[in-house]
């Protein structure tokens, strides 16, 4: 069985959502997390059971408990802040739905590049009026001129999760 989301626009809470990362480092002997502190995003639910929207991430909120090496993410070695100051992933569509569990196509952009991402997320909490998704995912960083890796310390994929709270705005 499908769950039912109510058609409308649902609009973020960013209080109770989150987004963190995590990277093998130094040959694949430390994990890097992080999380980011600003996000924001819109979404819109159809009649037709199509998806539409946006997640807005502020690359500069990027925290990894270290404040020299969140200045180098900051930094045009990676996210390059003062030129691409958002990362955004766009929904564009659903590729399919099985009960709580929703196939998601789209398009993320990073450092100003713009791949396609699908990723797949999990519903929890549905209501007529707010719902949580639950998503994790990997990205080459690469793909997005994130190459900066002194002396091969950097490699692999990084993970990307993410808890969304949506709340709904509008039928």
């Amino acid at each position: 069985m499908t769950v039912a989301v109510e058609t409308g626009l649902w609009r973020l809470d960013a209080d109770t959502s989150a987004v963190a990362l995590r990277h093998k480092t130094m040959w694949g002997l430390v994990t890097v997390k992080g999380a980011f502190g600003v996000v924001s995003g819109e979404g819109e639910a159809r009649s037709d059971g199509s998806v539409v929207g946006t997640l807005i991430l502020d690359a500069a909120s990027v925290d990894t408990k270290n404040a020299k090496r969140d200045e180098h993410l900051r930094s045009a070695d990676f996210f390059d802040v003062a030129n691409h100051p958002e990362i955004t992933f766009a929904v564009r569509g659903v590729d399919s739905w099985q009960g709580d569990t929703v196939q998601l196509s789209g398009q993320l952009t990073v450092r100003g590049v713009s791949r396609p991402q699908s990723l797949t997320a999990h519903l929890a909490d549905v209501r007529a009026d707010a719902l949580t998704a639950t998503t994790e995912f990997t990205v080459d960083r690469e793909e997005f001129g994130l190459g900066w890796n002194q002396m091969g310390m950097v490699r692999g994929l990084t993970t990307v999760t993410a808890t969304l709270r949506f709340l709904r705005t509008a039928a």
